[in-house]
């Protein structure tokens, strides 16, 4: 029987990864449907090169910097809640020691532990570090890894950047005959990607969120180009 090593990875770090991942397939999602719905709409009133690209990178740059900022202050928000959660719980450990040390056993009998043991493993945990153990036991937080909200920003931003880049390639790039249909075809495909790729990190089943993803696209680029054909029709 192969003993295992000490390098695999423990369930909370493959936790925090494909959070982060997920994270990330769903920020890049929405840069090429948000990009994807900007430029088509533009491409329906106007061949324009310029225009589109214009457009595309105003959409690209507002966006990425819309994900950036939301991400970096949700996360700045929860990471002040642990925080707080953590100079309540350093509090009660120094002021109501045992109340704290009843608490942790009564935890760990809730995992399974019995009565004597679950005590015996809250007495060491809390002679070891007491501070640590009532953080990751009970409030799920592990005190060296807080969320990082620089991280987070950067990562959506990225995200969002990687996803805008193809339909604004796909629609400058070709002859304007051929516009429109290689940046629908391009961000259906991508979305096929993202979609499963998605559903994969999650253990669904990809049928369903690849279908989702690539309509919701389609309509997307449907509205706006319809749009934007009224619009240039009309000259506005």
């Amino acid at each position: 029987m192969m003993e295992p090593t000490h390098d695999e990875a423990h369930a909370g770090a493959l936790g925090s990864r494909l959070n982060w991942l997920r994270a990330a397939v769903l920020g890049a999602n929405d840069g090429i449907v948000s990009t994807a719905g900007l430029v088509v709409g533009v491409a329906g009133a106007t061949t324009a090169r310029s225009t589109l690209l214009t457009a595309g990178l105003a959409g690209l740059l507002a966006g990425s910097m819309s994900m950036a900022a939301g991400e970096y202050v949700s996360v700045s928000a929860q990471r002040d809640s642990e925080k707080a959660a953590l100079a309540l719980e350093r509090r009660e450990l120094r002021e109501q020691p045992e109340a704290e040390l009843e608490e942790l056993t009564e935890l760990l009998e809730d995992r399974g532990l019995s009565r004597e043991v679950a005590r015996e493993a809250a007495v060491q945990l809390t002679a070891r570090d007491a501070l640590r153990a009532h953080a990751r036991v009970e409030l799920g937080i592990d005190p060296d890894e807080l969320t990082n909200p620089w991280h987070a920003g950067w990562a959506s931003f990225l995200a969002f950047t990687v996803g805008a880049l193809l339909p604004l390639l796909a629609i400058v790039l070709p002859p304007a005959a051929l516009r429109v249909p290689v940046t629908v075809v391009s961000v259906l495909a991508a979305l096929f990607v993202t979609g499963w790729t998605s559903a994969r990190l999650g253990a669904a089943r990809p049928g369903q969120a690849v279908a989702r993803n690539m309509a919701g696209g389609a309509l997307a680029m449907g509205v706006t180009y319809a749009a934007g054909t009224l619009l240039g029709a009309v000259g506005a």
